[in-house]
């Protein structure tokens, strides 16, 4: 690549970052902080417009020098190029230790090299939205030497941060109680991707999915393919909480080959769009031979796809459950024997944790709801279950269980 043009885009994505904008504290940020002391490059994975680059500006470093390279001026960028852009570093007079933003990263090659090379020289914090980042070279090359974290769309307290909705005192003011029970309604329809919550323009959620299907999917494979790819999407983003097998995924959508159909699933799971759980065995072999649940990114997702709220409020809730539960690393799982119980939380060795999710608790599903959870907490000797609700609170004292609204569980949390 020409060095005049190199240094004229980096000249101008400099500008385009300093770009005064309106940002919104993320409680990651309180993670990256604690790791800075480390001096280790920091990787930060997470979907796309998840709002990672803004990420970037919250850090407040006065000196710092940022590269996106899904810009497609550097559409030719090369392994040679990086030398380039320190040399760019040294003519611009930024000091040795300043920080490197760099973004996208993983649209190069050699990088990982390159990042060993200069690793304890700068402050480097390097984004991607694929999780194939921190797999093969990179992470043999720098195991122990850098920190990895995960990013995704806001939580339910950044949204009510961004929507200006106050949380202080919300245990005892019923007025705040309130705005937060409006919140949450919209949150469970159309989910915190930072770009709706801040426009609310909700064709943002239906061009995003677009990119990362055709970019990260669709793109990996023959041409021919893409139909029965975006069916075979379609079908898992109306089947969300259910169990899928690769056999039935292939019925659908006609796509013959078991191999290119969890092909297709581990790279949608690559680019963060969708995840999936097994149902708990004590035998890793017997988890992997039943049905997986699917779970999805960001309720605003489905919503835009044609899962209706209305017909679905119980599905949405539950993703939401998955979705924190996932932000907080816990190892999940689902429990099925006579019975299903939603969620089982591993920790080392032991479940320690079983949780249903339901729009409403009524004498419809109060039965089914009560069965599966009891039957995990028996199996697993577990003293208390809970069900999460959208807005109803009580115990069933008669099995221990704490039935909690979604918005408090998540405030909570």
């Amino acid at each position: 690549m020409e060095r005049e043009l190199l240094y004229y885009v980096l000249y101008s994505q400099q500008k385009e970052f300093s770009h005064k904008e309106k940002l919104i504290k993320r409680s990651i940020e309180k993670q990256i902080a604690r790791f800075l002391k480390a001096k280790l490059p920091i990787i930060i994975t997470g979907v796309r417009r998840c709002g990672k680059s803004s990420l970037l500006k919250l850090l407040n470093y006065d000196d710092w020098l940022y590269v996106n390279f899904n810009d497609e001026r550097l559409l030719h960028f090369s392994a040679d190029d990086f030398e380039k852009i320190i040399d760019y570093l040294h003519e611009q007079k930024h000091n040795k230790g300043c920080a490197l933003f760099l973004d996208e990263i993983q649209e190069t090659t050699a990088w990982e090299k390159w990042i060993d090379r200069i690793k304890d020289d700068y402050a480097i914090f390097i984004t991607g939205s694929n999780s194939r980042l921190l797999s093969g070279e990179f992470a043999s090359r720098l195991t122990g030497r850098a920190i990895a974290v995960k990013m995704y769309p806001f939580s339910f307290r950044e949204y009510l941060d961004a929507k200006n909705i106050s949380v202080n005192s919300w245990k005892l003011d019923f007025d705040i109680q309130l705005n937060i029970r409006r919140a949450m309604k919209d949150y469970i329809a159309y989910g915190g991707f930072p770009q709706l919550v801040i426009t609310g323009q909700t064709i943002v959620l239906s061009e995003l999915y677009e990119n990362i299907l055709y970019k990260d999917i669709i793109s990996q494979f023959n041409k021919n393919q893409a139909k029965n790819i975006k069916e075979l999407m379609q079908y898992l983003i109306s089947n969300i909480s259910k169990p899928i097998s690769a056999r039935k995924l292939s019925e659908i959508s006609g796509i013959k080959n078991l191999g290119t159909v969890k092909q297709i699933i581990d790279l949608l799971e690559d680019a963060f769009l969708i995840f999936t759980i097994n149902k708990f065995d004590y035998s890793i072999k017997k988890q992997l031979q039943n049905p997986k649940k699917i779970y999805c990114i960001d309720n605003g997702i489905l919503t835009a796809n044609g899962f209706n709220f209305s017909e679905n409020n119980g599905r949405l809730l539950e993703n939401m459950v998955f979705l924190k539960l996932k932000q907080d690393n816990k190892e999940i799982y689902y429990h099925k024997e006579g019975n299903e119980c939603d969620f089982i939380i591993k920790e080392g060795l032991k479940i320690n944790k079983a949780i249903q999710a339901c729009y409403t608790l009524n004498e419809d599903n109060k039965k089914r709801e009560i069965n599966g959870l009891k039957e995990a907490m028996d199996r697993f000797n577990l003293k208390e279950g809970t069900i999460i609700t959208f807005d109803q609170e009580l115990i069933i004292k008669e099995h221990n269980i704490k039935v909690i609204p979604v918005w408090k569980w998540l405030l909570e949390h």
